[in-house]
C-alpha cells in the first residue's frame, strides 16, 4: 500500500497488507516494542531486547540480569527498568549503558524520558530524575504506578493511589497533587499540555484539565485500559479495554466532559493494544484473539494486518515517519509491516 490516500479496505489491498508483514523471530515474547529511528526495539519479558531492521534482520541483545518490568522511548533510545534493580538504555546500533542503579536492589516499576534526554524511573514509592548535572529524588505517599513528563518544561506526574503528583525537580516549589480516590497506573500528558490523563486499576481513566483540575472521569469499559495513545494533532484519545477501540474527545477546551467516546472496530475479542499513526488520522488496533487490524478514523474503514489466531496483541507501535508497524503478540510471534 503506497498511501494512505489509498486507504481501501478491499480484498487485493487486504492480501498485499498481510502478505507484506515481514516475520521478526523472537526467542520469548514482547512485552512492548518502540521505534529506535526506523530499527524496532522488542523488549522481551525476560532480560532481552531484540532489535530488527526495516527488512526484518533482527539481533537479540542481553540487556538485563532478570525480568524486564518497564521501557519507554524517545526514538533515539530505548530506556528498560528491571527486576535487577537498573536502569538501563539501549540505541539503535546496540549499544547498551547503564544509567542508574538502586542502591537498594528494588524492582525499577516505571520509567520515562523527556524530550531533551532526561530520564526518570521510580522504585517502590521513590520517582527519582536524573539530568545532565544532577540525580534528584522525591517521595511518594504510596507506591509509584506510573511516570510521565510534561510536553513543556521540566515537569514529571507521579501516579501513585488517591491521584497525581506533579513535580518540578529542578525547581523548590510545592509539587501540586491532583486527588482523586483509587489506584492510578499509567499516566499520560496531552501533546498540547493541556490534559492528564490515567489508567485506574478499576476498569476506567481519570482525567484533569490542568488549567483549573477540572475532572474528566472517563468510565464504562468491562476491563482495565492497559493501552492508550493519542491521534495526530492530540484531538483523541484511543484506548483499549473493551471490545471496540474506544476513543475520547479532547479537541475542545471541556475534552470530554459531557460526551460520549466514539467506538471503531467491533470484534468479538477484547482490544488489547492500540497506536495511532504518527501523520494521518489512522490506528492500529491488536486484539485479544491475535487479530490486528489498520481503521480509518474518519470513517470506521478497515484493514486486515494479522489474522486472528495464537495468543493476544501484546505491543503495536509506529516508527516517527509512520511507514513502519511493529507488533508482538503474548505467544512470541512478532513481525514489521512497510507501508
Amino acid at each position: 500500500m503506497s498511501s494512505f490516500e489509498s486507504f481501501e479496505p478491499s480484498d487485493a489491498a487486504v492480501a498485499s497488507v498481510t502478505k507484506s508483514v515481514r516475520k521478526i523471530e523472537l526467542q520469548a515474547p514482547a512485552t512492548a516494542v518502540h521505534f529506535l529511528g526506523d530499527v524496532a526495539a522488542f523488549v522481551n519479558g525476560e532480560e532481552t531486547v531484540v532489535l530488527a531492521d526495516n527488512e526484518g534482520e533482527s539481533t537479540q541483545l542481553g540487556v538485563h540480569g532478570g525480568g524486564i518490568l518497564c521501557a519507554t522511548s524517545d526514538g533515539k533510545r530505548l530506556i528498560t527498568g528491571g527486576d535487577d534493580g537498573k536502569v538501563v538504555s539501549v540505541d539503535a546500533k546496540g549499544k547498551i549503558e547503564t544509567l542508574a542503579a538502586d542502591a537498594r536492589h528494588r524492582w525499577i516499576d516505571s520509567v520515562a524520558v523527556h524530550a531533551d534526554g532526561t530520564v526518570a524511573w521510580s522504585a517502590g514509592k521513590t520517582a527519582f530524575v536524573k539530568t545532565k548535572d544532577a540525580e534528584k529524588s522525591f517521595d511518594a505517599p504510596s507506591t509509584v504506578g506510573g511516570l510521565a513528563f510534561a510536553p513543556k518544561g521540566l515537569r514529571l506526574a507521579i501516579a501513585h493511589y488517591n491521584g497525581v503528583t506533579l513535580w518540578f525537580p529542578n525547581m523548590a516549589a510545592t509539587p501540586e497533587v491532583l486527588e482523586w480516590k483509587g489506584s492510578h497506573l499509567g499516566v499520560m500528558f496531552s501533546a498540547d499540555n493541556r490534559f492528564l490523563v490515567t489508567a485506574m486499576h478499576e476498569p476506567a481513566l481519570h482525567g484533569w484539565r490542568l488549567a483549573d483540575a477540572k475532572h474528566m472521569r472517563m468510565t464504562g469499559y468491562p476491563g482495565r485500559v492497559r493501552s492508550m495513545s493519542w491521534s495526530v494533532g492530540g484531538k483523541l484519545l484511543a484506548t483499549s479495554g473493551a471490545d471496540t477501540v474506544i476513543l475520547w474527545p479532547f479537541g475542545s477546551k471541556d475534552g470530554p466532559m459531557g460526551k460520549e467516546p466514539a467506538m471503531l472496530a467491533p470484534l468479538q475479542a477484547k482490544v488489547t493494544a492500540v497506536a495511532c499513526h504518527p501523520k494521518h488520522d489512522i490506528l492500529a488496533a491488536g486484539y485479544s484473539d491475535g487479530t490486528i487490524l489498520m481503521v480509518r478514523i474518519q470513517d470506521g474503514a478497515e484493514i486486515l494486518v494479522r489474522r486472528n489466531g495464537g495468543g493476544p496483541v501484546s505491543a503495536l507501535a509506529w516508527n516517527a515517519k509512520g511507514s513502519l508497524l511493529a507488533f508482538a503478540t503474548e505467544d512470541g510471534d512478532a513481525g514489521l509491516l512497510p507501508l
